[in-house]
């Protein structure tokens, strides 16, 4: 299997990757958050731009951009807008959403854009060529935060955004009790060892699928997100706890 480098940081090999979000609404508070970032043990950071309360002022989004790369320094960014129907915090049209995850891409101050699988499959490769033009990766992802899907159909889904020519494929869902859990694991495992030639990332939400948040490199999940103040998603962990956990998996394996 094929590893993914951003800058210093290699996604798919050795423990999990820990990525750590930033989901300020001003400039100022999102540079805050980059800043307690530097002092954690994160490997990748996440700009929730949908956060941003000037996200559709493209001027404005570069300036944070611009400053994000000042304070993170050599850590790798990942620019994610999710949409509300994958619960972020904003809607956006198909063609502005390319528009901006392209644009961004070209200002050479991030690593990776994160592109939902299911806005269509011709939006989202004009994106992904895009960014790869840019020299950009990218993350194709889908959020269920209602259910968790069959076992076959995670695999599928997984598979398509592979196929769509994404570096990362990643799905978060969302258990209804402790055996949806297992099935994403199960779902996890097929795909790594069957099917994918690059590094995947998922996840089972909440408190009851907070497992599979410390077990990627026991079934193949290449990266994990760990809270610094506020969770983007329901159970994540605080990162310091998170790699003591990771950690010691590592070890033991």
């Amino acid at each position: 299997m094929k590893t993914v480098k951003v800058r210093n940081t290699v996604i798919g090999e050795g423990m999990p990757k820990i990525c750590v979000p930033i989901v300020g609404v001003t400039k100022e508070a999102i540079l805050e958050e980059a800043r307690a970032i530097t002092k954690l043990p994160a490997d990748v950071v996440e700009w929730r731009i949908d956060w941003f309360e000037n996200v559709f002022d493209f001027a404005a989004l570069e300036d944070v951009m611009k400053g994000l790369r000042e304070v993170l320094g050599d850590l790798p960014i990942l620019m994610t807008f999710r949409t509300s129907k994958e619960g972020g915090e904003k809607a956006i049209e198909d063609e502005v959403y390319a528009d901006i995850n392209i644009k961004a891409a070209q200002t050479g101050y991030i690593d990776m854009v994160d592109v939902e699988v299911f806005t269509g499959d011709e939006i989202v490769k004009k994106i992904i060529e895009g960014a790869h033009a840019a020299g950009v990766k990218v993350v194709a992802s889908n959020h269920d935060f209602f259910k968790t899907p069959d076992k076959d159909d995670i695999v599928s889904r997984l598979c398509k955004m592979q196929e769509l020519g994404a570096d990362i494929p990643k799905i978060a869902v969302m258990p209804q009790n402790k055996k949806d859990v297992l099935t994403l694991l199960a779902a996890t495992e097929e795909m790594a060892n069957e099917h994918a030639d690059r590094p995947i990332i998922t996840m089972s939400m909440a408190g009851t699928g907070v497992i599979s948040r410390l077990a990627g490199e026991v079934f193949g999940s290449a990266l994990t997100f760990g809270a610094a103040a506020k969770a983007s998603a329901p159970g994540q962990m605080g990162v310091e706890d998170l790699k003591q956990v990771l950690t010691l998996l590592h070890g033991a394996l």
